[in-house]
């Protein structure tokens, strides 16, 4: 035993002296080429520019970008992608340019890169922590191949309003199961070597609290105490940077009154200071531009904020670029501080292995070698079946019998602009495969199907083109709605099954698409309607980007299957699930409203003086004269086509010492006909604090897999650190005292048993 001590503690040295050396070395080149390097060299490096030709997110593109790149003024590009295009425009800047610094190349490679995957939302459904890291594994594997080097991802701002178009590119609303996913992508995108030239560096973002504006409205106002910061939303931040994020992305919104890029306290207190990150942070798209129309003061002046605050690199906007020489003149920002953001930006480009070889991202073998090959395709198939969620099941609907005749309808049945979802940037629609072929190909010679569109997605030409952009849309069908509903309903009654295929078109939900209606389209609606009418089983495919309310769309359908906006390989995935092949193991991890009023909703809610346990009014309590508080579906939520048994909770002590752990089991089993999967989900409830606790916590969870008949024994193990929380001074610690464990399905359950922590 001592043997093994010592040589993992000399291990250990080791590669603490290997990493102190690399740092050394790091240091000792950036000083030196710092030193040759002019004040506007200095602050090119600040500068992230793009030609146009991407997706930009606002409507600054940047101008004389050749120029620009040989004068030094460049530090990083994006929306330029290829090796050819990649090579044409590092070559501006590594011969062409005094000292031959190369240049990030960025993009937003959200949710896959040509093969495109769920959205994020729907990916962390899946509950699958290394699907999850391989689907980032993959995207890096491609974005890499076309010449990219640095991802715009992943988003983990926690958000618990539907209303949000941008939760689709999110973990949902928990702060622990946000930081499993964060830690998951930083390894998939960045993998254990960074100079490798098939990875690529993460981006967090939005930092800080993009997730909550108020009325769930994009860009809004966000104002929200330091303890809720602390317990909700920072958790997944600071694990991205705990696994070894190399940058961060600030949001638009304000802190404290403070606009995010050029809030000190964020930038620096928090993240330099708290937190010992060592990246660097680059603005959002324009954002210190906008800080402009916040009031906070001409470009030159927010400029100079933003640098102050601790923002190293500004995209697009050029504020840096044209203002912080006059600012270093005029005395109102300082030498040092454009250094520290400099600095940053080379260490990170040496990080990446830029510097030995600034060409190394470029190979023109590698995108037909290594994008949207069968392998990944096949995986995105898989990856779209377990990010399904099964909603509802009644008579057992689903699965669906291979000879059984189907009609298939609904505006989103059979069509290729709206099944990547939102922040699709790289992918191609036409690329991507509907379920109407999906289901074809599965069921090949034994397809029994009728296909009719029924509706479109929204008969509104107006709303249709706010969201017809980056190449999804909304095609109003020149057929009157009352024709296409008369063909639907004439398929559809001479049918054993009908399959509607309903929900948002991709662009319904993501950036600049917050709805203060979060049901489906009414025309949409008048469908399912006339078709639960026929009497036949109806089983509603559902495609969103956001959590919908759907309560009378539960009442009206016999099964309900949430598939989000599924990717490239959507419809086969959907298929799969449809026909048994894959039995359905994805659970909710943002709450569903019965309706928007009861927005933002969310299980881990603090109890209040006045609560309401039960769905009858009680006057005098915390409740709605017109809806219940219990939602539609709770976070964690998802049936499967067996079913599962748990036993009553078992702990192995009932009291914790401060240095001590407690392990608490059930025993799950598959009481059903099929083999399948599920979410084992542990909460914990402190019951006495000296803060108003939630009502539950996610602290464990596990996905096991049980044949029909079989059972296992899931085993937790809370320690102290468990039970943290951040007290009014931002200290992290528990509190002795009286706790709840429920080990359950869902963040429903009941299934619980007490214990205490020691002082």
């Amino acid at each position: 035993m001592r043997q093994i001590i010592l040589l993992a503690l000399a291990t250990t040295l080791l590669l603490a002296c290997s990493q102190e050396e690399k740092g050394s070395e790091m240091d000792g080149f950036v000083d030196d080429l710092m030193s040759q390097m002019t004040i506007e060299e200095k602050i090119g490096q600040l500068n992230l520019i793009t030609p146009g030709g991407g997706i930009p997110t606002g409507s600054a593109v940047s101008t004389d970008v050749e120029a620009k790149i040989i004068e030094g003024k460049v530090g990083g590009i994006f929306g330029v992608t290829g090796p050819e295009k990649v090579r044409q425009a590092q070559t501006l800047a590594v011969e062409r340019s005094r000292l031959k610094i190369p240049m990030l190349f960025g993009s937003d490679v959200i949710h896959g890169y040509k093969t495109v995957f769920p959205i994020p939302l729907g990916l962390s459904a899946s509950w699958d922590m290394a699907m999850i890291e391989k689907t980032a594994r993959v995207a890096a594997e491609e974005a890499t191949a076309d010449g990219l080097n640095w991802n715009f991802s992943p988003m983990v701002d926690i958000s618990r309003d539907a209303r949000w178009g941008r939760v689709a590119e999110g973990g949902g609303e928990d702060p622990y199961l946000g930081s499993q996913i964060a830690r998951a992508m930083v390894r998939g995108y960045q993998g254990d070597d960074l100079t490798a030239a098939n990875t690529m560096m993460a981006t967090v973002k939005h930092f800080a609290l993009y997730g909550a504006p108020e009325g769930g409205r994009d860009y809004n106002t966000v104002d929200m105490s330091r303890i809720r910061m602390f317990n909700d939303y920072f958790p997944p931040f600071l694990a991205a940077i705990e696994e070894g994020a190399g940058s961060i992305m600030t949001s638009f919104n304000d802190v404290d009154g403070v606009p995010a890029s050029a809030n000190k306290w964020l930038l620096t207190d928090i993240l330099r200071d708290r937190w010992d990150f060592d990246g660097f942070v680059v603005s959002d798209y324009t954002s210190v531009n906008e800080m402009v129309d916040h009031g906070l003061g001409d470009l030159q002046a927010v400029s100079a904020l933003a640098l102050k605050a601790g923002l190293d690199m500004d995209m697009v906007g050029e504020g840096f670029l044209t203002t912080l020489k006059n600012s270093l003149d005029e005395g109102t920002v300082s030498e040092e501080a454009i250094n520290k953001a400099c600095r940053r930006i080379l260490q990170a480009k040496y990080q990446l292995g830029l510097f030995d070889d600034p060409y190394r991202y470029i190979d023109d073998s590698r995108p037909e070698n290594r994008i949207l090959t069968e392998a990944n395709r096949s995986f995105a198939r898989d990856v779209a079946a377990r990010s399904a969620v099964l909603l509802k099941n009644a008579n057992q609907t689903l699965p669906l019998g291979r000879h059984t005749r189907i009609a298939l309808v609904g505006p989103l049945a059979n069509n290729k602009n709206n099944m990547l979802g939102t922040w699709a940037v790289s992918g191609d629609p036409q690329m991507s495969v509907p379920l109407l072929e999906g289901l074809q190909k599965s069921l090949g010679t034994n397809a029994r199907i009728q296909y009719a569109k029924g509706a479109n997605i929204s008969d509104d030409p107006a709303f249709a083109e706010k969201v017809n952009v980056f190449g999804t849309r909304i095609d109003i069908d020149e057929r009157s709605p009352e024709l296409m509903l008369r063909e639907a309903l004439t398929m559809a009654n001479s049918s054993d099954v009908i399959v509607a295929v309903v929900g948002e078109a991709s662009e319904m939900s993501g950036e600049s698409s917050s709805r203060s209606d979060i049901t489906l389209p009414e025309n949409q609606k008048k469908l399912v309607r006339a078709l639960a009418q026929t009497g036949k089983p109806l089983v509603l495919v559902i495609m969103s980007g956001r959590p919908l309310a759907l309560e009378e769309e539960n009442e009206l359908a016999d099964a309900l299957l949430l598939t989000w906006h599924a990717g490239i390989e959507a419809g086969n995935g959907i298929a799969d699930v449809l026909l048994g092949v894959y039995n359905p193991s994805g659970k909710l991890t943002m709450t569903f409203p019965r309706n928007v009023g009861q927005t933002p909703i969310y299980y881990n809610q603090r109890v209040t003086g006045r609560p309401n346990p039960g769905d009858e009014f009680q006057k005098f309590r915390s409740n709605y004269l017109d809806v219940p508080n219990s939602p539609l579906f709770a976070f964690g939520y998802g049936l499967s086509y067996t079913s599962f048994e748990y036993s009553d909770v078992v702990i192995d002590e009932t009291s914790i010492q401060p240095d001590g752990q407690l392990k608490a089991s059930v025993k799950v089993t598959n009481t059903g006909d099929f083999e399948g999967e599920e979410v084992v989900q542990l909460y914990i409830r402190d019951v006495i604090r000296s803060l108003t606790p939630p009502v539950k916590e996610l602290k464990a969870f596990e996905k096991i897999n049980l044949k029909p008949g079989e059972s296992k024994e899931v085993t937790f193990t809370l320690n102290v650190d468990d039970l943290a929380f951040y007290h009014q001074d931002l200290r992290l610690a528990a509190e002795s005292g009286d706790f709840k464990v429920f080990i359950g399905p869902n963040s429903d359950t009941d299934n619980s048993t007490d214990f205490r922590l020691e002082e």
